[in-house]
């Protein structure tokens, strides 16, 4: 039915725009889920990597009001009172021994979307969403600065960038992130 029909019909055009919007917008979803990958782009020092948009809750910048843990490694930089839950932050280039995280103001914590271990991550930056298409996708990840490759789950090239893959989860499983005493 055209939209110059309903013309007089202000009810009925609302209804049809309505239909159409909604049928757009799920063709739209299903090709978008079909080809490409989104991940949110972050800095640890000289590296960038991508992360699964499933993995992070949500970006914060990092608190000024941290509790220290006594006895913890130092790469556990404390604790923080986020909205009334209590949540430990791992500094990840102190982690990996690549120094700290830079303390200038674009700096942000990943929550992780994790079920049974609440962590933040400090990171250097976070840069933003990327796109790839999921033809861009290859297995192996290239090396890094950092010494991340265990955490790597592959890498998407985009251009002539490769972005690899940091699977948070892989890292806050793994005994080494849950042994934070001294």
């Amino acid at each position: 039915m055209s939209l110059r029909a309903l013309r007089d019909q202000p009810f009925e055009l609302l209804r049809e725009l309505e239909r159409r919007s909604l049928a757009a917008l799920a063709e739209g979803a299903g090709a978008a889920a079909g080809e490409e990958w989104i991940g949110i782009a972050v800095r640890l020092g000289p590296d960038r990597f991508v992360v699964p948009r499933a993995q992070v809750r949500e970006v914060l910048p990092v608190p000024t009001a941290l509790t220290r843990v006594p006895g913890a490694r130092s790469w556990l930089r404390g604790i923080a009172n986020l909205r009334g839950q209590l949540l430990a932050l791992t500094d990840l280039k102190a982690l990996f021994g690549a120094g700290t995280a830079s303390k200038e103001r674009q700096a942000r914590v990943l929550v992780v979307n994790h079920r049974e271990v609440p962590a933040g991550l400090i990171v250097d930056e976070v840069i933003g969403f990327r796109r790839f298409p999921i033809s861009g996708y290859q297995p192996a990840a290239p090396a890094t600065l950092l010494r991340a490759e265990q955490y790597l789950d592959g890498a998407y090239r985009d251009g002539g960038d490769t972005w690899p893959v940091f699977d948070l989860y892989a890292l806050v499983e793994h005994e080494r992130f849950q042994q934070a005493a001294e």
